[in-house]
């Protein structure tokens, strides 16, 4: 002791003993006492009271509670009850074979009882009944559990692995932390263990109905000869006593076996189902009201056929028609109280976020604001409003190869009670005043209609428009004109507002989600250009130039190998871009053919070059600056804007040819006149196109 205490390591304190342990250690040791001392006969009376008692309660435990894990302790509780069982049977042989002379009530009060009440004193009733127990316990209870806990230790044992490695798993990804883990792990450490006991504990429960069997006929033939040889009684008195003692003992040893293997049987055969027995199996049962209407029914069509009793299958059926009638109403109610409880909830958190300061922060993607008499005036329209901005986002993703963001429809008091705003980002990008109660007609450069009218521009292309009376319709329709109403008015708008601003609305979770869509093969692809040669915002960079100028990112496997060609030699998203609009042409210029031509202007010798001297390059030939004369930017503006401006007042439909290399900065200068003209490089005209030359601007 010295030794130990001078190294640093002191012997651990015993924890105390409570009286319960005491008390559970002392009860084990009598069991045992019972196996070697005898025993009187109101103890024995007492003990079999308390074996039935116990199984009554294994068994209670058993359909209540939620999971098998719960009743762990289930194989040490299931040893001790069939040991005093055991011991029990030993005491009993012992009082029936020394006191079996005395009569039936030689051994106790209990068996005595259960032979008069089981076999009506009658020993041949007794061993049939026994016989059917030990048949029942034996050939199927028992049979079936110790099978089902054989497989299910197999199955468990078997899936502890995977178990543990979606654990860690779980862990790594932080799902869980490192205290849910241990939690996870014992749990999985004590169901192992669990279903490793039951498939031991079940052999106790086969055990024992053997040893009863055994029991029970060494009592009848001993205590029959002992009464004839030692007791000088008849052999048939002898028998009849000795029979009807050993049949009632096997009997009230049978009862309680039987209940425990029940018990055994519940918990291993409830698997993975959680609740309470009663609560699963009839819940279950009763989760299919058809089901129950066709019992109903079959057992109405007994109840009338003749030679079977009326009343049983008459009381059964209409017992399961009024389930089959009642469980659907129920559960209705149900599914409509938790529906307006989550609905409730979600009224509750919409109302906390809407007066929480951090939804003041919280920016709207798109957003149709109206006026209050704009509002009132489409407030019977609402229904087909939302309906066609539904078609118009899923046009927009076919057209464009992304979803655009919800459009988010609201009031305000604050700006012009007629007019509309379209914001952006919460920016405003566009408004209108709108003429309630009036059409719109497009006139361009054409004549006005002899109807009174107000000349102002159409909101969506800025043409030259009139509003007129709704009561001109009719005439204005014979003059060749086609009146627009004022919702289409808006949606037009709204259509042209976002079609400008695609390249906005393309958020880093949106490129995500197209790649995340993209087969096998191109994540392979995606995963060669990213991180080695550009980044995600690169990869979207790339992506919002091209939506930039209307050009569609539908067929991204495309692109995506036309990125992969060119990223490893260039770096700039804008030089990247450009690549990919060549490997492109038949996309673009399918996308811009009307009526099976492609209308093309050209700037001319004059400014082809001019702008190519206004490129300055580095020493490998990269286009490094674009430094050009601001008065030619405005002879340009002046000179491009008169030809381009007459070809659409022709209605022509067409697009700009340019150098490639200097192709991005007219691009430029000609989005800021003409928002909707494409303006192309000589390489990115398809091969096959039909082109059709409609001048130059020079």
């Amino acid at each position: 002791m010295a030794l130990i205490e001078s190294v640093g390591l002191n012997p651990p304190k015993a924890a105390p003993k409570s009286s319960r342990d005491l008390g559970f250690a002392l009860a084990v040791v009598f069991v045992l006492t019972v196996l070697f001392v005898p025993i009187p006969a109101f103890v024995i009376d007492i003990g079999l009271s308390i074996s039935i008692a116990l199984s009554i309660l294994i068994l209670m435990v058993a359909l209540w509670i939620q999971k098998p894990l719960e009743f762990s302790a289930f194989p040490t509780v299931l040893l001790l009850a069939t040991m005093l069982r055991l011991a029990l049977n030993v005491a009993t042989t012992r009082v029936i074979l020394s006191h079996g002379d005395d009569g039936v009530h030689a051994a106790g009060y209990v068996i005595g009882g259960f032979a008069e009440l089981v076999m009506s004193g009658d020993f041949v009733i007794g061993v049939i009944v026994f016989t059917i127990l030990i048949i029942v316990n034996f050939m199927v209870i028992t049979k079936g559990a110790t099978r089902i806990a054989e497989v299910g230790a197999r199955f468990t044992l078997d899936a502890i692995p995977g178990k543990q490695m979606a654990i860690d798993a779980d862990l790594s990804a932080g799902l869980i932390d490192e205290k849910e883990a241990q939690l996870r792990r014992r749990e999985l450490e004590e169901e192992s263990s669990f279903f490793g006991a039951m498939d031991g504990a079940s052999k106790f429960v086969r055990g024992d109905a053997i040893a009863a069997l055994i029991i029970t006929a060494v009592n009848v033939f001993g205590g029959i000869i002992i009464g004839i040889t030692r007791h000088g009684m008849e052999p048939a008195h002898a028998a009849d006593v000795f029979v009807k003692l050993s049949v009632g003992d096997g009997i009230v040893s049978q009862i309680p076996a039987l209940i425990i293997s029940l018990a055994a049987g519940l918990l291993v055969s409830k698997g993975g189902t959680r609740g309470e027995a009663q609560t699963a199996v009839l819940g279950q049962l009763g989760h299919y009201p058809r089901a129950m209407g066709v019992s109903a029914g079959l057992m109405g069509l007994l109840a009338i056929l003749p030679g079977l009793p009326f009343l049983p299958f008459a009381m059964l059926g209409g017992a399961l028609a009024g389930i089959a009638y009642v469980v659907p109403k129920r559960r209705q109610e149900e599914a409509a109280k938790v529906a307006e409880k989550e609905a409730a909830e979600v009224q509750r958190v919409q109302e906390a976020e809407r007066v929480s300061v951090k939804e003041s922060l919280r920016i709207v993607e798109i957003e149709l604001v109206l006026g209050k008499q704009l509002s009132a005036h489409l407030l019977l329209q609402r229904d087909e409003l939302a309906n066609r901005v539904g078609k118009m986002r899923r046009r927009f993703a076919s057209r464009y190869g992304f979803v655009v963001p919800e459009i988010k429809l609201s009031d305000d008091l604050a700006i012009d009670p007629k007019s509309y705003e379209i914001k952006i980002h919460g920016t405003t990008i566009a408004s209108q005043r709108i003429r309630l109660g009036e059409l719109l007609i497009v006139l361009g450069e054409g004549n006005v209609p002899d109807v009174p009218h107000d000349i102002t521009k159409e909101p969506a292309f800025g043409m030259r428009a009139a509003w007129i009376s709704e009561t001109f319709s009719s005439e204005v329709r014979r003059l060749g004109f086609e009146p627009i109403d004022t919702l289409s008015v808006v949606l037009t708008h709204l259509s042209e507002t976002i079609r400008n601003n695609l390249s906005q609305l393309l958020s880093y979770k949106d490129m995500r989600a197209l790649i995340d869509r993209l087969e096998g093969d191109y994540k392979r692809l995606i995963e060669e250009i990213i991180p080695s040669h550009m980044s995600y915002s690169g990869l979207q960079a790339v992506l919002k130039l091209l939506l930039a100028e209307r050009v569609s990112i539908r067929n991204l496997n495309l692109i995506l190998e036309a990125i992969a060609e060119i990223a490893p030699h260039v770096r700039r998203s804008e030089q990247i871009v450009e690549h990919v609009r060549v490997r492109m042409a038949q996309q673009i210029c399918g996308d811009l053919i009307h009526q099976g031509q492609l209308g093309v202007l050209r700037l001319g010798n004059r400014w082809d070059l001019a702008f190519h001297q206004a490129l300055k390059r580095d020493a490998k030939g990269d286009v490094i600056e674009f430094d050009i004369d601001p008065r030619l930017v405005e002879q340009f503006a002046t000179e491009a804007t008169k030809v381009i401006r007459a070809k659409m007042d022709a209605g022509e439909s067409f697009v700009l040819v340019a150098a490639p290399d200097a192709r991005p900065y007219v691009r430029m200068m000609i989005e800021r006149i003409f928002v909707n003209l494409p303006v192309l490089s000589h390489v990115e005209i398809a091969r096959g196109t039909d082109i059709k030359s409609l001048g130059t601007i020079s």
